[in-house]
């Protein structure tokens, strides 16, 4: 076990140590239960998923991003945590010595927050980085940005929730922006889609060649799962925070994600070749379910989440959505656009939820113009030279 001893405020020193023993993992998981007991906000994630993410065992993603969490204590009890990323993945792409952090949480105290940024940084120049950002996950599959706006909001369970002082904490430890990511919230109304876009829909499909796949069972879904991979690392590439998944990785989500997928809130679209073109993934929203499930599956947690995922739900949550380089512009993306819409209609969702879309990516925001939206909750991406 690595100490890292640092003077603290009144309270008493601050110990900083890794968590390694089984033990200690599961502290570092279940922390946040106890910081954010009393917010009404704060949507915990399942004590097992979490437990699966951050053990080299179980997650592909350490093969190639190594990572270190730590625990800091304060007259003997918790009060932080913060898990160090030496993404090699990441850095081969952006030709850089970076070092990220995540599963950041802290009490209000800048010492305890100074103390755990020092420990990342400590082994981020031991191991010859420059820099240090975040909060990232390993991939894109992982909870990634600070919310920085709209803690008056309920996450999506793709989100962190955290609350407003964290940004000070940053700040104080000599972190600026680097990028922020915007979430938005849409109505579902009958008459909220336009009918010349919808028109304009229906037209594409026809004269462009395009055939909108209709899934009457799950395993004709999980037959195409791997092409929807594919096509999911080629649109992303490009985009900020998105790193290359290993095979190992890309077969881990598969089977970790998509046996859960309702199949009519699975919108993929075909060429006239049968080449995957364009995907689409939303799912009913599981945040007051795992609230109800307080991080666990039993004996109640389980009931939770199968009845939001089955049961009428009012919140669609948008997942993941790409078209091919090759077939932007053409109208792909109506043809998924009107078709979730009508779902959503069918299966009486009342509101829609985005994941973050970078404040910078334009050509996704434009999207929600088809449709009555607001932006409701901002979050960031920090960074810092060390």
């Amino acid at each position: 076990m690595n100490t890292l001893a640092i003077s603290g405020a009144h309270a008493g020193a601050i110990d900083v140590i890794e968590a390694t023993s089984p033990k200690q993992r599961k502290d570092f998981v279940k922390f946040p239960l106890a910081l954010y007991r009393d917010c009404p906000q704060y949507v915990p994630p399942l004590i097992l998923d979490e437990m699966e993410t951050l053990s080299p065992d179980k997650n592909p993603a350490f093969q190639v991003a190594p990572a270190r969490l730590f625990l800091a204590y304060q007259s003997g009890r918790i009060v932080g945590r913060i898990a160090g990323i030496l993404s090699h993945p990441a850095n081969e792409k952006n030709n850089s010595r970076n070092m990220r952090f995540g599963w950041f949480d802290c009490v209000n105290d800048q010492k305890v927050a100074a103390a755990l940024f020092d420990a990342v940084a400590a082994w981020a120049r031991q191991a010859g980085m420059e820099t240090l950002t975040g909060p990232h996950g390993f991939d894109l599959f992982d909870k990634a940005g600070m919310l920085v706006d709209g803690f008056d909001q309920l996450p999506t369970v793709a989100t962190y929730y955290n609350y407003p002082y964290y940004n000070d904490l940053v700040v104080a430890c000599g972190f600026e922006k680097e990028i922020d990511f915007v979430e938005y919230q849409m109505k579902f109304k009958p008459d909220g889609f336009s009918p010349r876009q919808l028109a304009l829909a229906e037209r594409v499909l026809k004269h462009k060649k395009y055939h909108l796949v209709e899934f009457k069972r799950k395993k004709e879904l999980l037959a195409l799962a791997p092409q929807i991979m594919e096509l999911f690392e080629d649109t992303y590439a490009e985009l900020y925070d998105c790193v290359p998944l290993t095979v190992a990785q890309r077969q881990y989500y598969i089977k970790k994600f998509f046996p859960y997928l309702k199949r009519e809130l699975v919108k993929v679209v075909v060429s006239e070749h049968g080449e995957v073109v364009g995907f689409l993934i939303a799912m009913p929203s599981l945040s007051h379910a795992l609230q109800k499930a307080r991080g666990h599956l039993l004996p109640f947690g389980l009931f939770h989440l199968l009845r939001a995922l089955k049961a009428h739900n009012p919140i669609l949550d948008f997942c993941l959505a790409g078209v091919r380089k090759s077939h932007r512009g053409k109208g792909v993306d109506l043809i998924m656009t009107a078709d979730i819409f009508r779902s959503a209609l069918e299966l009486k969702f009342e509101l829609g939820e985005s994941n973050p879309e970078l404040e910078t990516n334009l050509q996704i925001q434009a999207e929600w113009n088809k449709v009555e939206h607001v932006m409701h909750k901002r979050r960031r991406i920090y960074r810092k030279s060390i």
